[in-house]
């Protein structure tokens, strides 16, 4: 990251009165993306000191600190069970991280958030460590448990094994069957996350807990273990310095690390963001093909909440992004975030595991026999846009799997997204199943994939847009240059996999949108 742009985020935050800031290293940036090049009236020097660059979590802190004295409030990351860059660490350790949260706390941080954990046992550990390490850094910051919000059972799996967190083999056994129902995963979460709450919590402690919870944007589990837990007390004025998650009061401080902290309720001033939605779309990054039925669908399952609506009709609305967000969703759900291109940080495996699955392919054969040797149930198990590393196919894509092989080994289009069409299938079928028991599912087939642009001219577009075939299909299609052509207006939305589910309305759960 560029000083610049980090001064400009900071200068922002302090106009608009955000006091509390998180510093963390994040993910290496696009470099082409904060590129900064020598503007009128500068200086080489002034542009080389602008492009200092912030390696580390530390690097930010101590910047921040240097600039702004003691006008933000700053948090770092800890990682109860250790940090790891690798896909699958063979030296996770949090005494490996010790040295690094200490620098990061002397240089200013003043609170810690945590990773998410499920192991209440190492989280306890954990803040034992640091409150009893021999630096005394640790001895009065705050400490704040990174709890994860269970939405989805396939959310859960991805997240912690990205994250490197263990899941306690009782959650497991109490999710796995029902994992195909989010809403009861939904409630066996919310009891899981209460539990630990009321865990943490009973292990005294000297200084002030409050907790910071990963919600994926995603409000009404929140919402659900605030009220359980008790969390929020009704009125302001009875929070005690107990266990509170926000505090509004203007932002104190007397000091950075070393000297006493003047928070209200002795927690840091956690302020509520803006929830904004960002309008910024992906960019194209190759020839990217997706094609899907045509048939009539139901209307997507949204619904926009206005600020002048009565409370009632808020909360009996706001459904729009609660269901489901795991195996399926709609791109415009908070819960999906901003979408990116791919670039090399995306990978699902660092570059040199990348290396030893995928080589080097230098032709597009190279890249025709990896694919197709993925669809036979051969190495590599896994391909850089699947999240899934099982060394077999999901059961529904080998349903179609001789037709995916089809269209790679004899077209050398490379299918990296596809479903077959589901009529009327109960919600409980063991593989197109989803949702609630006693209802059904529908999908329209399709399928996403590269292929040369040359075939795209000659052979596809005309086929797709032939008087016989017109009517019913529908297609997607761009390219690296940014080129981009649809059967379909820019308004329009397809729904490819929705449900039918007993004393609800229909649920709309994958779409395919401009």
């Amino acid at each position: 990251m560029k000083r610049r742009v980090v001064d400009e985020a900071l200068q922002e935050a302090k106009i608009i009165g955000v006091r509390n800031i998180l510093a963390l290293r994040g993910d290496p940036p696009r470099e082409k993306e904060y590129r900064l090049d020598i503007e009128e009236g500068e200086e080489e020097e002034e542009v080389k000191e602008n492009n200092e660059e912030f390696v580390w979590a530390v690097d930010l802190v101590r910047y921040i600190r240097r600039k702004y004295g003691d006008f933000f409030c700053i948090g770092v990351a800890a990682y109860p069970e250790g940090h790891s860059d690798e896909s699958h660490p063979r030296d996770q350790n949090y005494e490996k991280d010790l040295p690094f949260l200490i620098e990061k706390v002397q240089a200013g941080a003043e609170f810690l958030v945590t990773q998410f954990f499920f192991d209440v046992n190492a989280y306890m550990r954990f803040e034992k460590i640091l409150r009893e390490h021999k630096s005394g850094v640790f001895r009065n910051i705050p400490i704040m448990p990174g709890l994860l919000l269970i939405q989805n059972y396939q959310i859960l799996k991805r997240t912690t094994k990205l994250a490197h967190c263990r899941i306690p083999p009782g959650l497991l056994e109490a999710l796995d069957p029902i994992k195909a129902d989010d809403e009861e995963v939904k409630r066996k979460g919310i009891d899981a996350i209460c539990d630990i709450i009321r865990e943490v919590q009973a292990v005294k402690s000297d200084q002030p807990r409050g907790f910071h919870f990963y919600t994926l944007n995603l409000e009404k589990v929140v919402g659900s273990i605030l009220e359980n837990c008790n969390l929020i007390p009704l009125e302001p004025s009875s929070i005690n310095g107990s266990d509170s998650a926000i505090d509004d009061s203007p932002a104190k401080t007397n000091g950075i690390n070393g000297t006493k902290h003047d928070f209200p309720n002795g927690i840091p001033q956690i302020r509520k963001p803006s929830n904004q939605p960002s309008s910024r779309r992906p960019s194209l990054t190759t020839n990217h093909l997706v094609t899907n039925d045509r048939p009539s669908s139901p209307a997507p399952n949204t619904t926009s909440v206005s600020n002048n609506q009565p409370i009632a009709t808020t909360l009996r609305e706001a459904t729009w992004d609660d269901y489901p967000n795991g195996r399926f969703g709609d791109a415009r759900s908070p819960a999906f975030g901003t979408p990116g291109s791919y670039y090399p940080c995306s990978l699902p495996c660092t570059p040199s595991q990348a290396r030893s699955q995928w080589g080097e392919p230098t032709s597009p054969s190279a890249i025709t026999a990896l694919f197709a040797s993925h669809l036979s149930g051969k190495p590599p198990c896994q391909l850089p846009w699947s999240d899934n590393s099982s060394p077999t196919l999901s059961p529904e894509t080998a349903l179609i799997r001789d037709h995916l092989l089809t269209l790679n080994t004899t077209r050398n289009w490379w299918t990296i997204a596809s479903q077959p069409a589901v009529d009327g299938l109960p919600s409980t079928d063991p593989i197109h199943g989803w949702g609630p028991a006693k209802g059904f599912v529908f999908q329209k087939p399709f399928v996403e994939f590269f292929c040369p642009i040359s075939d795209w001219n000659e052979v596809l577009k005309p086929h797709l847009t032939s008087p016989s075939i017109q009517p019913e299909i529908s297609f997607y299609a761009g390219t690296a240059s940014g080129r981009f052509e649809s059967s379909e207006s820019s308004e329009a939305m397809h729904a490819v996999t929705w449900g039918s589910f007993l004393g609800k309305e229909i649920m709309t759960a994958t779409m395919v949108e401009e």
